[in-house]
């Protein structure tokens, strides 16, 4: 494959996913209660996953149909947006009865790969289906070997959370960083040079009751700027940086400078507080 073909029409989506349905029924013994399929993908590398709940409600693991794998493919494939992408995972599940569910990864989000795939599936990723650079996103760019894009003197600033439920509590929708990672993560955000401070601390957005616990100073490393909070959820409520933040962190091999040239100080104090310089 050296090219997606062309897109499919939300109908024709909604009948290849009854199609992966109907291949995977026929696989099963009758009587299952659900069928659940992950799929993941980069490139060449594919995993699938198939998890069948039988008539006593046990959940049982199996291998799918290679039809349904090949057919998971091809949806993916008529997902594609030019300049784009497409996702790289999803999960699809049936039920009896009930039109089924399908769930896709946006394609700026990396899906929890059960073995990593090596660069060459990343980099026949971004060849299969191609993408406009601002939409590769650093976690892609990273795994696939490429250079970081040329600065444009922008100093990017993390999302502490991914917004609010109902409620107003914060959501996080990221992959945790395993422990030994994240010391290297907080050693980096704590390294790097402050360039605003306040004796003062804010609340904590996950535990109101603590409404004086947040550093309210800012660091940066010349690239990226961000706040305390970034530290501190990571440290007391095991909430991983911005995707974007820790694969910047993973390039720079966890390694802070301990200086930052004045002008790119400016830079930053001027993403924080929104001035022009």
């Amino acid at each position: 494959m050296t090219q997606p073909p062309g897109p499919l029409r939300p109908e024709q989506q909604q009948e290849l996913v009854g199609q992966i349905g109907a291949v995977l029924t026929a696989q099963v013994p009758p009587g299952w209660r659900q069928l659940r399929v992950e799929y993941r993908a980069a490139g060449r590398h594919v995993e699938a996953d198939l998890l069948v709940t039988t008539p006593d409600g046990t959940p049982r693991v199996v291998q799918p149909h290679p039809e349904a794998v090949r057919l998971l493919g091809v949806l993916r494939s008529g997902m594609y947006q030019p300049g784009r992408g497409t996702w790289l995972g999803a999960i699809l599940v049936f039920e009896p009865g009930r039109p089924p569910v399908a769930d896709f990864v946006g394609p700026d989000l990396e899906p929890p790969f059960r073995q990593q795939p090596p660069p060459i599936g990343f980099q026949d990723e971004l060849r299969f289906f191609p993408r406009a650079d601002e939409h590769v996103p650093a976690w892609l760019r990273e795994r696939a070997g490429m250079a970081a894009p040329v600065s444009d003197g922008q100093v990017r600033t993390p999302r502490i959370y991914d917004g609010v439920d109902a409620s107003g509590k914060p959501l996080v929708r990221r992959r945790p960083l395993v422990p030994a990672e994240a010391e290297r993560v907080l050693a980096y955000l704590d390294a790097a040079p402050v360039i605003l401070a306040s004796r003062s601390n804010g609340p904590d957005a996950f535990a109101p009751d603590r409404a004086d616990a947040v550093p309210m100073n800012f660091r940066t490393d010349g690239a990226w700027a961000w706040p305390g909070a970034v530290a501190y959820y990571l440290r007391e409520h095991g909430v991983p940086p911005d995707p974007d933040l820790v694969a910047h962190i993973r390039a720079r091999r966890f390694t802070a400078p301990s200086e930052v040239p004045e002008p790119a100080k400016d830079l930053a104090l001027a993403a924080i507080t929104g001035e022009e310089l």
